[in-house]
């Protein structure tokens, strides 16, 4: 069976060529030509694509990303991502591919879905959802690490949990399926659907909190 990842891909990628370029997404100041001309330059230049992470050099991987937009057709684009990574990719194997990719596909796809009015979130099966989970679990402490209070995470209905960020004097509890968590905690605090319990003072932190890797 196909991996998370490549379906994810391959459901954004149909998303991206149904919606258009000009759609608006979540992640501020993008629209989804942006968007997936940092799908394609962050698989395809990683030269480039070191200011994702390493602020300094963000200016340098935004033009890049910007001459990548205005140079290529948004289908064409678009087509790029679908077909996946450079061969010379170590995601072309599947397990890079699952680490490198799940979590981001998803959040993504999310970020262009929930942009839109009246959006629903997607219901998966259990394989999916467990997915989800499991590599939140695995990445989570370092989404949290700059948070200033103690939080626990609660996967809903089954009531499994993760401590994000160990107890201090102040402790929050963020609930939810998978999903809606893996969201949260990559920063979509306002499109995540979730329920947040615990002192108020520690809510109003938590809100203000930076999140994700």
């Amino acid at each position: 069976m196909t991996g998370f990842a490549a379906r994810e891909r391959q459901a954004l990628a149909e998303t991206l060529a149904t919606i258009g370029p000009d759609a608006p997404t979540l992640c501020t100041g993008w629209h989804t030509d942006d968007l997936v001309a940092h799908l394609v330059l962050r698989e395809g230049r990683p030269d480039a694509a070191a200011g994702i992470l390493a602020k300094p050099l963000a200016g340098w991987t935004r033009r890049v990303q910007d001459r990548s937009k205005d140079r290529v057709p948004y289908p064409s684009l678009v087509e790029r991502f679908r077909s996946g990574p450079p061969a010379w990719s170590p995601t072309r194997v599947g397990a890079v591919d699952e680490a490198a990719n799940t979590l981001e596909f998803f959040v993504h796809h999310e970020d262009v879905r929930r942009a839109a009015p009246e959006w629903e979130p997607r219901k998966f099966e259990q394989d999916h959802d467990d997915e989800l989970w499991r590599r939140l679990r695995s990445s989570v402490k370092l989404m949290f690490r700059r948070v200033p209070v103690g939080v626990t995470l609660v996967r809903t209905p089954n009531q499994q949990t993760v401590v994000a960020k160990p107890a201090t004097p102040l402790m929050v509890t963020v609930s939810g399926t998978a999903g809606e968590l893996v969201l949260f905690c990559f920063g979509r605090k306002d499109a995540a659907r979730v329920e947040l319990s615990g002192d108020e003072s520690a809510l109003t932190r938590l809100r203000s909190a930076p999140l994700g890797i």
